[in-house]
């Protein structure tokens, strides 16, 4: 019987719209822990390929492994229960937390966040590199088997095609473009600010190019590797310091920033109060879009202290998504002329074990009638002799077994076999040569 491809994919995950930042950030893997718990991953019944991807806004389980993988019970709970134990919470944590895809529906979700269509900023082009990256580090951990990647491999061919297709990708507004947006709320002039900003990955070497573009005079940029904050800071014309050095240069800025990869806060509630009695209580714009949080959350209880968090940008972002939705509405179009593609290319996988058992049948076949024709040569049979008892035993047996069946299915009144007998067996006659010349003059 045809079946169409069971590809066994299941993603596990939350964002931004099921989770806390403060949930999230606790879920979360750094890049340090990624390739230990990919192995974790795999070693877990029934789970035969692993991918993670973990950003600030979401972290996704993508595996593939045995058909118990689409079931709750056999997929989803013990991914969860995994989650669980691996991040230290307490069993059930997750429980209100968690989306599920499976399948046909894994794909659909997996090309939606790699096209920006599901983050907190629609369509931001980051996602697509840290989508990316998790395939990579899959990849480099030895976790990636051909139906993970056969999805990923589909995704990254969609999201080109939704990028060259729809607007979705046009003047992006990402997390980095919203934060300073935000800063331009408290500061209706950059010309005289100084910028602080903490970290030097990629986040926050956008936030610096847009804080440039905006007209902000002075970057500093503080991190633990001091060598990344001098790249970068040559980049965009700034200054490079240590996390040391945080707290006097909290006594300079305007603008803080920060987005980091460190599991403890690095700007803390008496750093913060003591900067600010240096600077005699000037506004202090401050954005924490790390995950977890880099900022101590009581430090917005300060006076003259705005500090905005990833969950706080939700003005911005809705006005971002509204100007989109049409964009959105093609990319979604797209994605289902992908997903007709990827169901095409299922059902031609899934045929191929049959057309390679039906040619090595054949092949039998015909190494057995030919094993008896070398032996009738070698006996001195006439060569037309033996090519004519060959020929006829090739289409005695290649269509004995078919021709069997059909009968079968003659008396038990299968017309859905008939039928298909029909069509994938008996050629079309071809045009008698007056039925040709009649067609041609009709023309």
């Amino acid at each position: 019987m045809i079946t169409t491809d069971a590809m066994t994919l299941l993603i596990l995950g939350m964002n931004h719209r099921t989770a806390s930042q403060e949930l999230r950030g606790r879920v979360s893997f750094s890049d340090a822990q990624k390739a230990s718990a990919l192995q974790a991953l795999v070693a877990l019944d029934g789970v035969a390929e692993a991918v993670i991807v973990s950003t600030c806004n979401r972290t996704e389980l993508y595996v593939s492994g045995g058909p118990q993988l689409a079931t709750v019970r056999g997929g989803v709970e013990p991914l969860q229960h995994w989650l669980e134990r691996y991040h230290d919470l307490p069993a059930g944590a997750l429980d209100d937390h968690l989306y599920a895809h499976a399948d046909e529906s894994a794909v659909a979700h997996a090309i939606r966040v790699a096209s920006g269509l599901d983050s907190l900023v629609l369509g931001e082009p980051q996602i697509f590199g840290q989508f990316k990256q998790g395939y990579q580090c899959a990849q480099d951990s030895g976790t990636l088997g051909p139906r993970l990647d056969s999805m990923f491999q589909h995704a990254f061919s969609a999201v080109k095609q939704v990028r060259s297709r729809t607007g979705i990708g046009e003047h992006t507004v990402s997390v980095a473009y919203t934060a300073v947006q935000l800063a331009g709320r408290i500061f209706d002039h950059f010309e005289r600010a100084t910028a602080l900003l903490v970290g030097a990955g990629e986040t926050i070497a956008l936030v610096a190019r847009h804080l440039k573009e905006a007209g902000v005079p002075r970057l500093i940029i503080a991190n633990r590797t001091v060598s990344r904050a001098e790249a970068l800071a040559r980049e965009v014309g700034g200054e490079a310091v240590s996390l040391n050095a945080l707290p006097v240069a909290l006594r300079q800025a305007d603008i803080v920033i920060s987005s980091t990869a460190s599991p403890t806060p690095v700007l803390t509630y008496d750093m913060v109060r003591a900067s600010m009695k240096a600077r005699r209580y000037a506004p202090l714009f401050m954005a924490d879009i790390a995950v977890p949080c880099d900022i101590e959350p009581s430090v917005a209880k300060l006076e003259d202290v705005f500090l905005y968090s990833l969950d706080d940008f939700n003005d911005i972002i809705d006005d971002n998504r509204r100007s989109r939705e049409q964009a959105a509405n093609a990319a979604e179009l797209v994605i289902e002329q992908s997903l007709q593609q990827w169901r095409v290319a299922c059902r031609l996988r899934s045929i191929g074990p049959m057309i390679r058992k039906h040619r090595e049948q054949a092949e039998q076949v015909r190494q057995a009638a030919e094993a008896q024709a070398l032996a009738q040569l070698a006996r001195g049979h006439s060569p037309e002799e033996v090519i004519q008892r060959l020929s006829h035993q090739l289409t005695n047996r290649l269509l004995h077994g078919p021709t069997t069946r059909l009968r079968d299915a003659s008396r038990e009144q299968r017309d859905d076999i008939l039928t298909a007998f029909e069509h994938l067996l008996l050629e079309e006659p071809a045009a008698t040569t007056s039925e040709h010349q009649q067609g041609t003059r009709s023309r």
